[in-house]
C-alpha cells in the first residue's frame, strides 16, 4: 500500500508569529559586539539558519571573527522576546486537518532546541506532528537541503517520498527545491509575492489556517485566482467573492478555495490542475 504524503512544516515565521522578533534579535546580537546592520536587511535573511545568516550578513570574515559570539548572544536576545511569539492564525488547524486526512507531520525547525520546544507547547503540537527537527540535527541549515532530507530521514522515509513543503521565506522555497521537494508558502515571513514564485513556490496564501469567509488572496504558480472553479487560470487579478460550493473529487467533497485567504490541507486538490510536473504529480494527494 503507498504510504501518505509527508508535510513538511516550517515552525518560525511560519506557525509561530516570530520573523520580526528574530530580526530585532539579530540586530541587537550584532549591536553588541560592534556590528550594526539595518534591520531590513537582517529580516530579508530570517528563514536562513544561523549558521549561514553571519556570512551572509557581513561575510566570511566577520563569521571567523564573531560568528560564535553573535549567535550565542541572538539567542539570548530570542530568549527575552519567546512571550511576544505567538502562533499565528490557524496554524494548529492547519496541523490537525493534515492529520484529519491521514498524512504525516514533521515540523522542520533550524531553530535552537531550546526555541522549537516552546514553539511545539505554544502549538500544543507535541501529541500532532509525527517528529520534529532543531539546529542540533544538521551542520548545515536552510538554505541547504538538509534539513528537510532529515526531517524525511525522521520518518522513515527516503528523499523521493512523496512530501511537500510549507515556509515563509524565500529560504525555505529554496531549500525545498534542492530537496526535491514542492513548496507553497505563506505570506507571514514578509517576502513579496514575486520572490517567493522566483525562488519557486507553487501556491502563496496568507496564513496556514483553515479556510474562512471574506474575501482575500491566493496565487498560484498558475496566477491569482479569480474563478469560483476547482482550478485557477492565469487570469491576473484577485478573487472578488468567496467560494461556498464543495467542489466534488472522485468520491470525495472538497471546500472549494476561491475568495479564502488561508492555506488548508486540500489546497492542491483545489488550486492545480491535472498535474503535469513530476513534482506536482507527487504532491497531487496532499
Amino acid at each position: 500500500m503507498t504510504k501518505s504524503v509527508i508535510a513538511v512544516l516550517d515552525i518560525d515565521g511560519t506557525l509561530i508569529d516570530s520573523n520580526y522578533q528574530h530580526a530585532l534579535a539579530w540586530y541587537r546580537a550584532l549591536r553588541s559586539v560592534g556590528e550594526i546592520f539595518p534591520v531590513w536587511q537582517l529580516h530579508r535573511l530570517i528563514g536562513m539558519g544561523g549558521d549561514q545568516l553571519v556570512t551572509a550578513v557581513g561575510g566570511e570574515d566577520l563569521e571567523r571573527r564573531l560568528g560564535d559570539k553573535a549567535r550565542e548572544r541572538q539567542g539570548r536576545e530570542a530568549d527575552a522576546l519567546l512571550e511576544e511569539m505567538a502562533p499565528l492564525p490557524g496554524a494548529r488547524d492547519l496541523l490537525t486537518a493534515v492529520k484529519e486526512r491521514g498524512h504525516r507531520l514533521v515540523l522542520a525547525s533550524s531553530g535552537q532546541q531550546r526555541h522549537v520546544d516552546v514553539f511545539l507547547d505554544k502549538l500544543d503540537a507535541r501529541g500532532i506532528a509525527d517528529d520534529w527537527t532543531s539546529s542540533a540535527d544538521v551542520e548545515s541549515s536552510k538554505p541547504a537541503p538538509d534539513l528537510l532530507q532529515v526531517a524525511l530521514k525522521k520518518l522513515g522515509a527516503g528523499p523521493d517520498a512523496s512530501s511537500v513543503m510549507v515556509g515563509d521565506s524565500v529560504w525555505d522555497v529554496e531549500a525545498a527545491k534542492r530537496a526535491g521537494m514542492p513548496a507553497i508558502a505563506v505570506r507571514s515571513g514578509g517576502f513579496g509575492d514575486d520572490e517567493l514564485q522566483e525562488a519557486g513556490a507553487i501556491a502563496i496564501y496568507d496564513t496556514p489556517g483553515r479556510p474562512r469567509e471574506g474575501p482575500g488572496r491566493h496565487t498560484t504558480r498558475l496566477g491569482p485566482c479569480r474563478r469560483r472553479t476547482r482550478w485557477q487560470g492565469a487570469a491576473a487579478g484577485l478573487c472578488r467573492r468567496p467560494c461556498r460550493r464543495p467542489a466534488r473529487e472522485g468520491s470525495r467533497t472538497v471546500t472549494g478555495l476561491g475568495g479564502r485567504r488561508d492555506l488548508c490541507s486540500w489546497w492542491l486538490r483545489v488550486h492545480l490542475r491535472p498535474p503535469e510536473s513530476s513534482q506536482q504529480r507527487r504532491a497531487w494527494d496532499f
